[in-house]
């Protein structure tokens, strides 16, 4: 595989929009159409009205209006859809031939009706507005400790594509990191189960465990004992507030620059190797159980060596890959779409599968997805060469 250097990951923006309109959400309808359904629907209801007569008046019906529109109007929609609703009841019914009381309480009725619907959206938006930033807070947290890629050392080139779910309760815990230690370069992807806060918790535990180990260690094998300790003593501290326990599949690797690469398997998904015109999975023969669960296994963990030939990239990712669904519940064919794309640059292989990933589930996602592309750097760069600090892209989709 050809290298260049390398460009700025991509990440989804944050949202910006405005809060009532973001609440609002897709469904939310323009004035002018609402303003013709609303002319329609009252002129229907008024015929109909007119047609049964007195003995079945129907311009009450017109009352549900103003709730409908609390489902999918912004407060001012609603509003003057209340407004309107109860100027329309008033008129009728001042013009017609009922006794006065019968008028005052359909009148009434009316204008209490629509401002349960106004105090019914008003609540909504609220609502939506404060999970909105929550998530949004979530998902600045995630980028602020997740370090900007692309992240050059002297042995490795990470290039990478990070894209959060930012969906509320689906926000998850994808983590990833390249340090620079005495002992080569160490790399750690994970994945935490289940989702929410409490993932984002897990995820930057073990990750501040792995920036400290990684330089610390010698072994590999000891630097996945550490990040096992920190989620374990996550788990403990979290227990304490009736949160369950969680674990993190991960794959930590240890780079000194030759042609092969150490790799500590913590039940993650294995490699892929990009090479010579083919992408192939990387045979792993010895996978341990995840992160925090080591005491339900006898057995210590252990790093093996694969090959990483001159010219070759190792592509690593998490799951938000493999289990993307189209509309029909297919997931996504990973490793025949990525054979496609061998021979191309490694921020042209994660703009294709961005793109692709984006195309197959017609931009439906229900997980995190974090993909590296590493690759040895070009000759002359690393992290306090020519390439400087990485910058964040700006926020653009």
């Amino acid at each position: 595989m050809r290298l260049r250097r390398p460009s700025v990951a991509r990440m989804a923006p944050l949202p910006g929009a405005d809060a009532e309109e973001t609440a609002a959400g897709d469904a939310r309808i323009g004035n002018w159409a609402l303003a013709l359904w609303m002319l329609l629907l009252t002129v229907a209801v008024v015929l109909l009205d007119a047609l049964t007569g007195e003995d079945l008046p129907l311009i009450p019906l017109l009352v549900v209006l103003p709730a409908l529109a609390s489902v999918f109007c912004t407060i001012r929609q609603t509003t003057a859809v209340a407004v309107w609703v109860t100027l329309v009841v008033s008129a009728s019914r001042i013009a017609s031939t009922g006794s006065f009381w019968d008028v005052l309480f359909l009148i009434g009725f009316t204008a209490l009706a629509s401002s349960l619907g106004v105090v019914a959206c008003a609540a909504r938006i609220r609502h939506a507005t404060e999970v909105a930033r929550l998530r949004s807070a979530a998902v600045a947290l995630q980028r602020q400790i997740l370090r900007p890629l692309p992240i050059v050392t002297r042995q490795v080139c990470a290039h990478g594509l990070y894209e959060p779910i930012e969906e509320d309760r689906f926000v998850g815990g994808d983590i990833y990191e390249v340090v620079q230690s005495p002992h080569g370069t160490r790399v750690i992807i994970g994945d935490v189960q289940g989702k929410g806060l409490p993932a984002i918790g897990v995820g930057f535990a073990a990750l501040g465990a792995f920036r400290e180990a990684a330089v610390r260690e010698p072994e590999l094998t000891s630097v996945a004992d550490s990040v096992e300790d920190a989620v374990v003593r996550h788990n403990a501290f979290s227990a304490e507030t009736g949160e369950a326990d969680r674990f993190v599949t991960a794959l930590v690797l240890g780079f000194d620059g030759g042609d092969r690469v150490q790799v500590v398997n913590c039940g993650h998904l294995p490699p892929r190797l990009l090479h010579d015109g083919a992408a192939s999975v990387v045979t792993l023969h010895r996978t341990s159980v995840p992160l925090g669960l080591a005491d339900l296994s006898g057995e210590a963990r252990a790093a093996e060596w694969v090959g990483f030939p001159s010219g070759a990239a190792l592509l690593v990712f998490t799951d938000g890959v493999t289990e993307a669904r189209d509309a029909t519940g297919v997931f996504y064919p990973f490793d025949d779409r990525l054979g496609r794309w061998v021979g191309r640059e490694p921020d042209q292989v994660l703009e294709a599968l961005q793109a692709d990933l984006q195309s197959f589930s017609g931009g439906v996602r229900r997980d995190d997805v974090a993909v590296l592309v590493l690759s040895r750097p070009p000759d002359g760069e690393n992290a306090a060469g020519s390439l400087g600090t990485p910058r964040r892209n700006s926020p653009s989709k």
